[in-house]
């Protein structure tokens, strides 16, 4: 299981290329580089694709990490963990239909919800940097126990 580990800090590096590449696509679009835009923004999807398969994937093996801040900076981390979790749930239709839209060639029913998509999008990739920052940099992580040490504290 020890292997699993190494996935946390490579879905913040996803979050984090996702949300560079998000930003220069809105720059790119805002210029009028359409093509710029589009390599930006399919690349930004692949990478929030390869996020959650990887955190879907390290979770189903490390299980909930907890967070071992205490005080103010306690409530500050769930009032960014939170949010991040709604729209994050909230983010993958949006995503799908804002592309769907653009692929289509309906770029009026594009813009309309790109405007509602790329700042939540833009949210839930750098709010995912941010927990993983406090989670496991910060402050230390509390994991679960393995089912070894829970095999062995049952035996004793």
């Amino acid at each position: 299981m020890a292997s699993y580990y190494s996935l946390a800090p490579l879905n913040a590096f996803l979050n984090g290329c996702a949300t560079v590449l998000l930003l220069a696509g809105f720059v790119f679009i805002k210029n009028g580089w359409v093509r710029a835009h589009r390599v930006c923004m399919l690349a930004a999807m692949g990478f929030s694709a390869a996020f959650l398969t990887s955190y879907l994937i390290y979770h189903y093996n490390v299980g909930n990490v907890r967070f071992s801040g205490e005080g103010w900076v306690r409530s500050l981390y769930f009032a960014i963990l939170i949010p991040h979790v709604i729209l994050a749930g909230a983010i993958v239709p949006l995503v799908f239909a804002t592309i769907w839209f653009a692929l289509r060639g309906n770029f009026k029913r594009h813009r309309r919800i790109a405007r509602w998509t790329w700042p939540l999008w833009m949210y839930v990739s750098l709010t995912g940097v941010i927990v993983y920052l406090m989670l496991y940099r910060i402050y230390t992580p509390i994991y679960p126990p393995t089912a070894a040490a829970v095999a062995q504290s049952a035996s004793r």
